[in-house]
């Protein structure tokens, strides 16, 4: 993993492990890997990577057995996808709509674009 320096170390681990789910590395009702585990593969604080796994547990994307470690949840993976499609609505979308309006694109325009883009 190459850490990004415009994100938090503990973001960017959320977002590996919810990689991991949706790539099916990580199925629903799995274990994940420990802390510790993700700590000395990314050479980090374990500290930090307990954060980062913290967030996926008060998202409800993964959840603790005591004494086993922390496992996925059932439908976790079509809850990380709609969460990255709203992010990604606001993140990208809503800005290329902004800057469209600006120069004056028409959606069909703005569609056009896309549809090259996915061509290449």
């Amino acid at each position: 993993m190459d850490f990004q320096e415009e994100k938090p170390i503990f973001v960017q681990i959320a977002e590996y492990v919810e990689d991991g789910i949706l790539s099916g590395a990580y199925p629903e009702d799995s274990q994940i890997p420990s802390t510790t585990e993700i700590s000395v593969w990314h050479k980090i604080n374990p500290a930090t990577a307990l954060k980062g796994i913290n967030i996926l547990v008060d998202e409800g994307v993964i959840y603790k057995k005591r004494g086993l470690g922390m496992f996925v949840n059932i439908g976790a993976a079509e809850s990380i996808r709609s969460k990255r499609r709203r992010q990604f609505y606001e993140n990208y979308i809503n800005k290329v709509i902004i800057e469209a309006k600006k120069l004056g694109l028409s959606s069909e325009e703005v569609t056009s674009m896309i549809e090259r883009g996915y061509g290449r």
